[in-house]
């Protein structure tokens, strides 16, 4: 562990959206109102995703403090899954936490967003909302899906996932944001080549419709959970100095 690492400060928050109490954790490194970058985690994952936990740490020694937060019927935030889960409520729960983060007084006003599979979706269709585009700096993405007609298998629970089995409905979660994307910049897309649940088709289409500045990222034989521990290092370095460029 780093020296800025040690400095840093670990803060739990709660906050609500919608009514339904949401936790989260706050990793700030010790510099003066740093900018944070705000985590929005998978379909069937929750804040302790490995990605973030590590997105996190390496942001702090980099003085970007991070948040990431349990969405709604996930990890310690309330609700049941099955009954709570949309992309509309998922958008309301990380608005919820911008807004949280920006009225905090250690924290500065330069905002980030990382998404991770569905919640790559979520960040791509928050920024479709004017009170919170004009809020956000800089945005990386990984395997993120733009239309879910065209995905295979993303509501099948993964095999990785520690959330039991419980009823859900896949109309719930219909959507379509690629007539969002034109309006988007700042961003870096992370996508493997060999994703059978979200095809690399979806990141090729983010990068064509958003505007500069943006880098798209193809991970040669990548699968959708960044198995590869180099495409993982790649990802992390990757998307650091993409959030040092753009909020720092």
């Amino acid at each position: 562990m780093s020296k800025t690492e040690n400095k840093s400060s670990i803060i739990k928050i709660t906050f609500s959206a919608d009514e339904f109490l949401l936790k989260g954790t706050l990793h700030l490194p010790s510099a003066d109102k740093p900018p944070v970058v705000i985590g929005s985690h998978g379909l069937f994952s929750s804040s302790d995703s490995p990605k973030q936990i590590e997105l996190a740490r390496q942001c702090s020694a980099n003085n970007i403090a991070f948040f990431r937060f349990d969405h709604r019927g996930c990890g310690e935030s309330k609700g049941v899954f099955g009954d709570v889960t949309s992309l509309d409520a998922r958008c309301n729960d990380l608005t919820s936490a911008i807004k949280t983060i920006l009225d905090r007084n250690d924290t500065g006003d330069r905002i980030g967003l990382f998404g991770s599979s569905m919640g790559g979706a979520v960040c791509l269709s928050v920024l479709n909302r004017s009170d919170i585009k004009k809020s956000i700096d800089s945005i990386v993405v990984f395997a993120a899906p733009i239309k879910s007609s065209s995905i295979s298998n993303v509501l099948e629970k993964p095999g990785d996932s520690n959330m039991p089995e419980q009823p859900f409905d896949k109309k719930s979660l219909e959507f379509d944001v690629s007539d969002m994307l034109s309006g988007i910049q700042n961003i870096l897309i992370f996508h493997g080549d060999s994703d059978t649940v979200v095809p690399p088709s979806h990141g090729r289409e983010i990068y064509l419709k958003a505007g500069k500045p943006k880098k798209l990222i193809i991970q040669r034989h990548g699968d959708h959970l960044m198995s590869d521990a180099a495409h993982q290092k790649k990802f992390i370095e990757e998307a650091v100095a993409w959030f040092k460029i753009g909020l720092v």
